[in-house]
């Protein structure tokens, strides 16, 4: 089958990978638009996995104030190198992070943090396994994984703090 530039732009769109792993991508499952997006996921998911041992110490504060200084939220995100912590890509993750703290409050990163007792639903207060607030279909874990696979290097959300006046 033919795979036009035309196919390999929305798939990219759609998953962000390069140019060549989505050509390869709609090569591999013969032009099947949704099976390619699946296995870029997949291989989006075993470069993750790989990398999750590596050490990240660089990255960016990001500071969010919510319009009327009403509500404001610091947090942490960190990666292999300055290099890629300076990239845009970066910079937009730790923002988005940012505002998915100030939209959804919260209370850890993820589920190794929250207590044994708590009844808590991990998907309400669990950073990394709440649907993403400008894409529901996604986690936040999911769009970390995503930049790392685009990245090369390991990502982690270190800290956060979140303010709120009057609580």
């Amino acid at each position: 089958m033919q795979i036009s530039t035309e196919m390999v732009k929305e798939l990219r769109q759609k998953t962000g990978a390069g140019v060549i792993d989505c050509k390869n991508a709609l090569v591999e499952t013969e032009g099947n638009f949704d099976k390619a997006c699946e296995l870029i996921t997949q291989r989006g998911l075993a470069i993750a996995k790989k990398k999750s041992e590596r050490t990240a110490e660089q990255g960016v504060i990001e500071c969010y104030v919510h319009t009327g200084n009403h509500l404001g939220v610091m947090v942490e995100v960190n990666c292999e190198t300055d290099f890629v912590a300076r990239t845009q890509e970066f910079k937009e993750l730790a923002h988005d992070i940012a505002l998915q703290i100030s939209a959804m409050s919260p209370l850890y990163i993820s589920e190794d943090e929250k207590p044994a007792d708590s009844k808590d639903d991990a998907q309400t207060v669990c950073l990394l396994r709440q649907p993403f607030i400008k894409d529901p279909g996604k986690t936040i874990q999911d769009i970390i994984t995503e930049t790392i696979a685009k990245t090369g290097e390991n990502i982690k959300v270190r800290r956060f703090v979140r303010f709120e006046l009057g609580y």
